[in-house]
């Protein structure tokens, strides 16, 4: 299986991309698929704090740490590399990926990239689509409406769509439904992941007195994400078995 790089951001702050990185990051842990990760807000990461076993706190504007995470796309332990952007700070690292010529060896076939741009019920983040465009071409490109801090968005009327979606063919959408706030707070103040809030565990794996009802209500939410990322692409890709996984199997049974 190639390399699979994906990133998760925003150049708008506060529309829940880290959530986004954690619960695509427990999708990909309970279906086997091997991930790490990388936390860009340095110095203090809340990817970390939930990962802290498979993420790595860095400064992707420090060339040494940029080489942390590509050099070894082809030569870490797992295939998959999930990178939390800083806030405000995506059309920056495309622009250096751009520089530097990640995204063009993507374009390539070297390995196999994914954005996730997470964006909120707002024309800023609209704005944002536009401006990312030039990066996105022969990438996985995904859209992230985030639920989670708003009840809705509004609508787009047919000349707003065409506006922010001319020039993104290549665009997939999926929705992040909303979270109730207690569960969220619940989850946050807990420090586990979601699938161990659901299993009321701690982060040691013992037993845990997380509420029924709140456990129920991120339960709901992941199901319902989850059925949102088996919608693309690039994690049907993920999710079946490489080439070399199959010879080993029917070596097996032979």
């Amino acid at each position: 299986m190639k390399p699979t790089l994906i990133l998760v951001g925003a150049d708008k702050g506060g529309v829940g991309k880290t959530t986004l990185c954690r619960a695509l990051l427990d999708f990909l842990g309970r279906r086997n698929v091997l991930a790490r990760a990388f936390d860009t807000e340095n110095p203090r990461g809340t990817l970390q704090r939930f990962y802290p076993s498979i993420t790595e706190i860095i400064d992707l504007h420090e060339v040494r740490d940029q080489m942390k995470v590509l050099d070894t796309l082809n030569t870490a332990a797992v295939k998959v590399t999930v990178v939390d952007l800083k806030a405000g700070n995506l059309s920056r690292a495309l622009e250096t990926f751009e520089k530097i010529g990640v995204l063009e060896a993507a374009r390539n076939g070297e390995f196999d990239l994914a954005l996730f741009h997470v964006i909120g019920p707002s024309i800023a983040s609209l704005d944002e689509m536009g401006e990312v465009a030039k990066y996105t071409k022969g990438i996985s490109y995904i859209v992230a409406r985030n639920f989670i801090n708003e009840t809705n968005f509004f609508e787009w009327d047919e000349k707003t769509y065409k506006k922010y979606f001319a020039g993104l063919s290549n665009a997939r959408e999926i929705e992040i439904p909303k979270l109730n706030e207690m569960a969220f707070e619940q989850v946050d103040l807990a420090g586990v992941t979601l699938s161990d809030f659901v299993a009321n565990k701690t982060p040691k794996g013992q037993d845990a007195n997380y509420s029924f009802v709140l456990r129920g209500y991120v339960r709901k939410w992941m199901s319902d994400l989850n059925e949102e990322f088996e919608k693309l692409e690039m994690i049907q890709k993920l999710l079946k078995p490489s080439s070399d996984d199959q010879g080993d199997a029917e070596q097996a049974g032979g």
